[in-house]
This record gives C-alpha cells, structure tokens and sequence, in this order.
C-alpha cells in the first residue's frame, strides 16, 4: 500500500534522525490523536534501517486490545518487505540485523501474565544477549508512554542496553532531558485530520442557573446532534455523529439517570441508538465505529480501551458528582477525529463540542489545547455586510507533487544568486569553499574537541576548545548507508523523496550526469564525501532556494477554481471569558464582536484595535486562516508546491475602498526583523497581484519596536524597516 505522507509527518520523520543524533538518550514523540503516528513511526523505521547497520527495533504496546498486532500489520501494509515480528517470532528464532519487533510489554511486566514463564522469560533474557553478542543495537520505541512509566517498566527496558528510547505520547511527562519532536496541532489541523476547533460550552450566558446539570447538558447535546445531523444529511454525507457521555466512577445512580433522560429523548438501549461501555456493562458497541451506524449516544467512565477509535464522535458531555475529576486528553482526542479524514468546510461540522459544568476539567482542556479550544458564541452578520463578496481562489483537488524538475532549476540558480557560481566548475570550487563554507575533500570528515576546562556547568569554556579534523579514507559500500541518510535528510526539508533529491544533486554536482548547467564537476567517491560533509549547508541553501521569492520562474498555478463568497452570514465566535477587556468592537462586521477575541497573534490585538479607534476604518472582518468558506489566494513555492494564503484581514474604508491586510511579526528595536515565515515576500507578491486584478487595496502590516506604530508596505517588500517603501499605518488608511 503506497502512502503519501504529508508535509508534517515528513517532517516528522525528519526531526527523529536528527534526535537519534542528539545527546540525550530519550526522544519524546509528541502526537496527537488522527496525526498518523503509526505512520510516521513505521516510516521512520524503515529509513532508520536502510541508514544504519546492526540495528534492531522493538515497539513495545501497553494494555489490552492487541495493539502490537494491529502496529505490526499496518507495518507491514505501509513498508513493502519490513522485516516485522510478534513476541511469538522472537521466541521461535531471536532477533536479526533489520527486525522490527511489535511486543505487548504487559506480557513481560504484568504479575500473574503467564505469556511468559520462568523457563520463557529466561529465555527472552537469552535472545537479547545473543542479539548484543551479534553486536545488534537495539532502538526502543514506548507507545502510548503515559501509561507505562513504572519502575518495571523501566526494568524491561534496561534488558535491551538500548542507546536511544523513543518515548510517544498525546500527554508526555516533560523532562529536560529529552529530545522533544512535538508535532504541532495546526498542521495535522491543516490536513483536514482532526477538527479545526473544541468549542467548550457553546452559547451558554454568563450566570446559569440549572436544576438538574445531567438534563441541562444532554439536552444541548443532544440539540446539536440534531442540528450537526441535519447538515450532514443536506450535503448528503452519510455521517451520524455520537454524543460521548462520560461520567465520574462509582456513579451508579448518575448512570440510571443518563440512561432515564437519554430515554425520554428516544435515545434507548432497546432502539440501538444506545451503547454503553463501561467494565461491567457493555451493549451496543457492535459496529458503532461506522460512519452511518444508528448508536447516538455512548455512556462511558474513564476514556475507553486503547486503541478504539470512533471517528464520527464530534459531542462530549462530561458529567461531575461533587468533586471535579482531573481531565484527560485522551478523552477529547475521541471527538477530534474527521469522520472521512478531512474537512468539510463547514464550521459547524468541522469543530467539536465539549458540554460541562466542571471547571477543573474545562481549565483543563485549555491547559492542555491552549488556541485549540476556546470558549465560542454564535455572532450574526450586521445586515449591512450581508451581500459583500469577493473573489476567491482554491486550491485544485488533485495533489501535486513537487517539481523535481523546477527544483533543479531553482537550486542552480540560487547558487548562482549566493555564491556566483557558472559554468567554471573549478572557481566554482573556490567560491563554494570561500569563508569555509563547504568542504571539499575525498575523505568522510568528522569532528572531536581538545583543550582543557575546569567548569564544567554553563558550557562557555567549551566553546574555546580546540577542533579537531578526524578523515576517514571514504568507501563508497561503507559509506553509502551515510550518503542515503544525508540524502533523505536534506530531501525532507523540501519534501522531496531520496530519488528526487539524490537525482537533483547528482545533476547539479557530478560529471556522471549530463546537465548543461551543473555546478561542480565531480567523482563518484569524491560526490559523496561532498554531500556526506556539507550536509547541513546542503540542506539549509536548499531550504532557502525553496523560498526566495526572487528565483521565482512566474509559473502558471495548474486548475484554480476562482469564485465569488460572502462572509460567512454566522460565525462562531471564540473567546476568553476571563480576558479583562470584554469590549464590543463595533466596527467589526458581526454584532457583539469583542475585544477578546481568540486566537489572536499581538500583531493582529493591535491591528484590530487600530481599526476600532481609526476614523478612516468603516468596518474590518477577521478571516479564517483555513476552509473554503474563507478568503483565500493561491500561490505557488519555488518547486511548484500549491499554498492557500489566508489574509488575515479585509477591511472597507470611509472612501469606498477594500483593503486586504495580512499581519506579520514586527520589528525590533535595533530594526531586525522577528518575522520567522520565509514565504513573506511570495506572500507579498501574489496579494499585490490579486488586488492589480480585482481593484483592491492591499499590504503587509507589521509593528515597529522603536517608533511603537504599526507601518504598512504596499508597493515593493522589505525586511528593513528604515526602507522607504514602509509607511505609517495611520497614514494610508
């Protein structure tokens, strides 16, 4: 089965190499539930192995539920001719060079488990020591690590003498001295995965009073079950979302009374439309993972088995009795999943709601999701704004890969642009190598320290030690598991696959490819020393190539769909309760907009509060940063990757003109720049471009340090504030 991983996981990926170089001994692979962690592991796996000799994986699963098989078949469905085992095969015939083991480690550890006795465990014992009398290195990987940090666990794992343990986790426990590989929500948000929002108590007024929590909670669930239903049935989506009703343990009275009210709503055991799974109690469950099953609503205790997965749970009710229960991660990873893996731009089917009156828990959830989950209500379109539209532009559905083609191009010509290369492949040496900045040598060069130091904390000493060189003759069979990590490295940066990437390099570097416009002239042996010893310089010049506006070839973006929206006529509203300033920013396009507003970058706080005070601003409308409801302008990178550009801001002036407003991070005082996004000035180009086309207004505006103002670029993009092309903000608008 060919899998197309995305930008994230590639990235992933990436960043574990890079920690199984890092000093420390533990990697820490923060995931979130739908981020297709089993992906991005077992591709790993597979690309560790192919780089590095003796290794041995183990993947240890905890609990019940029969993860291991289910890792280990997916494994072997996703990497063609993976060398994977069972704690069966292991005690049949030991561990091999290239093995990736899949083991319940509760069949070591749990006392009374009799999947392993005496005469079996010692026999475990003595595989692990043939396989390091073999000189095999074993590499660990701890699924689901939350829920095996026990000291026999920690027992378990020394058996292996492992040199690196990958820890994976949705809520690791945070040490210092830990590798972290935190896969960030947005872009697995982005994908259409998970849900685009929590929105936590929906509607609810500031002072409530109930009479009964359980019957005030289930019945806005089960309203907007109702309503997430009917829309999925008007876009003729088989979906049937599930409510989750989870409540405290040793609750049985509470328990009769969900079952009672959920009955009187014709939610019932009897009809099907009822599941229950608790550890004494289970009904209903059969098929309940279906997108278009019958079962509504499921009563739960503490977060269900490991390893179940219910896609079309979007609604939470979480129940208290007395004392407020600590909250659980895992508990809102069930309703974050897309029923289908992507959205469907619609804010009402695209988020998931969470019903409680437990704080501690709520307190929680924001701890825990921070911009993921926020207080929400349902704001209207001012009727003035009703029928403003504008064009926008989406992106084509079918996925296009990068242009392996384009990016040999684009690389040549950065080169070019940076280092003045030309057809002259020996000055073409000597400028590379200028300034040291890459290396060139037949050997593979590796680097050690010498000097003394006699403090040994706060590492300022060891900056002054001496480098030493250590050259290793090069080996083409030797090295080229080196080559073919360096390789795949430096191509998932750019998310080009080894072929792409190697093929690219080959090109532009040696005398073995015929390409008109190479850079360098070399040997075999002395090409993979070059990409073995520069391979930081590689990946970093290439990175950038990918981004700098200026090297791009104006190509045509393939099959925009191009159209005119409104804005969206109800728009749910997230916010901080808690925010001192409560205020109505009564210029925004809907009614009861406020000042607290989330989430909301400092740039953004300011640019709205520029708008509300500004005499020239009629209105302003905060877009989405992704969907097809929202604004959007489609742009190309350098290798012909399509991107969705979302504005932050459109806003109409008292003069009758549309202005569209994309808000960045400033400047600081001394005028460096803290804008971190390298695609700013691409950013910049096409917003000029559409507004040119369709008769808009448009800039880049960031907030200076020093002058403590907001300026504007409109005509030409820089990164140095002094230029002359940034104006005060309060002078355009």
């Amino acid at each position: 089965m060919k899998i197309t991983l995305m930008d994230f996981q590639i990235d992933a990926i990436s960043r574990l190499m890079e920690g199984m170089e890092a000093p420390e001994r533990e990697i820490m692979l923060k995931s979130c539930t739908g981020s297709g962690k089993t992906i991005i592991l077992t591709h790993f796996m597979d690309e560790y192995i192919k780089s590095y000799t003796g290794v041995v994986f183990v993947w240890l699963t905890p609990g019940k539920g029969e993860l291991e098989q289910q890792s280990k078949l997916k494994m072997d469905r996703y990497i063609h001719n993976a060398q994977t085992k069972l704690l069966a095969d292991v005690m049949t015939a030991g561990f091999s060079e290239g093995d990736s083991c899949f083991i319940n480690w509760e069949k070591l550890t749990k006392k009374g488990n009799n999947a392993l006795k005496n005469s079996e465990r010692a026999n475990f014992l003595d595989w692990i020591e043939r396989a390091h009398d073999s000189d095999f290195r074993f590499v660990i990987i701890v699924d689901e690590s939350h829920q095996n940090d026990t000291i026999k666990a920690d027992e378990i794992l020394e058996l292996f003498r492992t040199v690196k343990i990958i820890r994976c986790s949705a809520t690791p426990k945070m040490s210092p001295n830990v590798y972290m590989v935190d896969i960030p929500e947005e872009e697995v948000i982005a994908q259409g995965l998970i849900k685009k929002m929590l929105i936590i108590n929906e509607n609810f007024s500031q002072d409530i009073s109930v009479d009964d929590q359980v019957i005030y909670l289930i019945d806005k669930a089960e309203a907007k079950q109702r309503e997430i239903r009917g829309e999925y049935l008007r876009q003729g989506i088989s979906v049937n979302p599930i409510i989750i009703v989870q409540i405290p343990n040793r609750s049985d009275a509470l328990l009769d009374q969900v079952e009672r009210h959920l009955g009187s709503l014709g939610i019932t055991y009897e009809n099907g439309k009822l599941a229950v799974w608790l550890s004494d109690k289970k009904m209903n469950l059969d098929g309940i993972e279906e997108p278009d099953a019958e079962q509504t609503a499921i009563i739960i205790k503490q977060a269900v088995a490991t390893g179940w997965d219910c896609p079309r749970a979007q609604i939470l009710v979480k129940l208290r009795d007395n004392m407020s229960e600590t909250f659980e991660i895992q508990t809102i990873g069930r309703i974050r999943r897309m029923p289908e893996a992507k959205h469907y731009e619609s804010h009402l089917l695209d988020s998931c709601y969470l019903y409680t009156l437990d704080e501690k828990f709520t307190e929680g959830v924001k701890q825990h999701l921070g911009d993921g989950a926020w207080f929400a209500l349902r704001l209207h379109l001012k009727s003035e704004h009703s029928r403003f539209t504008i064009i926008t532009e989406y992106k084509t559905d079918v996925p296009f890969p990068r242009d392996a083609q384009l990016a040999l191009r684009v690389i040549g010509k950065y080169f070019a642009k940076k280092y003045g290369t030309d057809g002259k492949y020996e000055q073409n040496k000597i400028r590379l190598s200028a300034n040291k900045d890459y290396v060139f040598t037949g050997d593979v060069v590796n680097y050690t320290k010498s000097g003394e130091v006699s403090i040994l904390t706060g590492g300022d000493q060891f900056k002054d030690l001496n480098t030493i060189n250590i050259r290793e003759k090069l080996n083409t069979h030797k090295h080229g598991r080196d080559f073919h990590k360096c390789a795949s490295e430096i191509g998932k940066k750019i998310h080009l696959d080894y072929t792409s990437i190697s093929t690219i390099m080959m090109r532009l570097f040696t005398k073995q490819k015929n390409y008109s416009n190479r850079i360098l002239n070399l040997e075999w042996h002395e090409f993979y020393a070059f990409v073995i010893n520069n391979r930081d310089k590689l990946r970093y010049d290439i990175l950038d190539a990918m981004a700098d506006s200026s090297l791009n070839e104006q190509h045509d973006i393939p099959r925009t769909t191009e159209k005119p929206i409104g804005f969206p006529l109800v728009y749910d509203f997230t916010y901080d309760p808690k925010a001192k300033s409560q205020t109505v920013m009564s210029k925004n396009v809907y009614k009861d907009y406020l000042t607290s507003a989330e989430p909301r970058s400092s740039p953004e706080r300011l640019f709205e509060q520029f708008c509300e005070s500004s005499p020239n601003v009629l209105w302003f409308y905060k877009n989405g940063d992704k969907g097809n409801e929202f604004f959007s302008i489609v742009y190309m990178d350098n290798f012909s990757k399509q991107k969705s550009f979302y504005p932050d801001y459109i806003i109409g002036t008292v003069d009758g003109k549309v202005w569209i407003i994309e808000t960045k991070g400033g400047f600081s005082r001394s005028g460096d720049s803290e804008d971190f996004d390298k695609f700013t000035a691409s950013k910049f180009t096409v917003l000029k471009t559409y507004c040119g086309k369709y008769g808009k207004q448009g800039g880049i505006v960031r907030y200076d340090k020093k002058s403590m103002r907001l300026c504007i670029c409109t005509d030409v993009y820089s990164d140095n504030v002094n230029d002359e092309n940034w104006k005060l903000l309060s002078e355009m608008l």
